[in-house]
């Protein structure tokens, strides 16, 4: 079946679409774009945490319309087919805890520009079974990457995903730990921005850079760090507790770029050793900052740290939400309670726009 994936992420760098061939077996991705957000885009998705009621509904459905665009626009000027669409939208809010998660991008509106059944809003019955409703990917980790030890996504949440050291090889779902590990291009592009870059190039700034013990501590001191899994990070977690402490200091950029750099590489280290993690996959923009993965690699020198290839690095996410899209429109699990902590693997996403013209109809 011919899906095509959709994935914002909290870094804002744009919108990534992969069409992908996906069985119960595999999932390949046939092409792939990235749809960078306009600067009105970019202002508005990161302060939307604090418009109004009727700015944040209007923005949900014209971000949907968007997507729906892009989605066409993307199809047809590469002569290309697809069946669905299954989008992992834009979040706005997440805090489990209070049993929210909103991902925006209208479904409905998705479906009535591209022409295309769309599966999305697949976090929201995680959460309402306790979960933390991330993170998703881990299931298409299992059945897609499980050659590794462990799957190290660095967007602008940095996230790992491996197998439960004592579980034995499953026969359906598997068991599966994964969480959010700490801020990653999220707290390094809004650091960049005030060099004039949108992001740090290899990490070239941050190894200029000289670090801050103090910072640094400071940091690796929040209360996040110490919490057991499963646990999840949201922008706003982010914004009232993280970005502050960088924010306030009076340090030169470059510095704070080093400082954060080796924080977030000494997180995984801590998580990697702790877990006994020998090869790590690693994807996501994180993946070409070569000084971060240097400072891993300093701070737990036996990990082999594995790059893809660039389909794979750039677009895992958005080819994984095309998977569990699939899953979803067979009726098979696609959130894994392992990872989640929700009360039990459950089968996450609503279906809009049915549409009688669309692939999945025709005779």
């Amino acid at each position: 079946m011919q899906i095509v994936g959709l994935m914002s992420g909290t870094s804002l760098d744009g919108i990534d679409l992969a069409l992908c061939d996906v069985s119960d077996a595999s999932c390949t991705i046939l092409a792939a774009t990235t749809r960078p957000y306009s600067p009105q885009w970019q202002r508005r998705l990161a302060s939307l945490e604090s418009a109004s009621a009727l700015d944040y509904a209007k923005a949900n459905v014209e971000l949907g319309h968007l997507f729906g665009m892009e989605i066409r626009d993307f199809l047809r000027d590469q002569n290309l087919s697809a069946e669905a669409v299954a989008s992992h939208g834009h979040t706005v809010f997440h805090q489990p805890s209070l049993g929210l998660t909103a991902q925006i991008g209208d479904l409905d509106a998705i479906a009535a520009e591209c022409g295309l059944p769309v599966v999305g809003n697949f976090r929201t019955l995680d959460v309402a079974l306790g979960g933390q409703g991330a993170p998703l990917v881990p299931i298409g980790d299992e059945l897609l990457f499980s050659q590794f030890d462990a799957c190290l996504n660095l967007g602008g949440i940095a996230n790992i995903s491996f197998r439960e050291p004592a579980a034995q090889p499953p026969s359906s779902a598997p068991s599966r730990i994964a969480f959010d590990i700490c801020p990653c291009n999220m707290a390094l592009n809004r650091l960049a921005e005030r060099l004039g870059l949108p992001y740090d190039d290899e990490g070239c700034n941050a190894r200029r850079g000289i670090l801050n013990q103090n910072l640094n501590e400071t940091l690796n001191s929040l209360d996040y760090y110490s919490l057991p899994a499963p646990k999840s990070l949201g922008k706003e977690w982010f914004l009232e507790r993280f970005w502050p402490l960088v924010e306030g200091s009076s340090l030169p950029v470059e510095d704070l770029l080093r400082t954060v750099t080796e924080h977030i590489a000494f997180q995984i280290a801590t998580v990697v050793s702790r877990r006994g993690i020998r090869s790590l996959l690693v994807t996501g923009g994180g993946a070409y900052n070569r000084f971060l993965l240097e400072c891993v690699k300093k701070y737990e020198p036996i990990v082999e740290i594995v790059l893809p290839d660039d389909l794979i690095i750039n677009y895992k996410e958005a080819m994984i939400f095309a998977m569990l899209g699939y899953l979803r429109l067979g009726g098979r699990v696609n959130a894994l309670a392992s990872v989640t902590g929700a009360s039990r693997d459950n089968i996450g996403g609503n279906v809009s726009g049915l549409l009688p013209d669309a692939p999945l109809f025709r005779p």
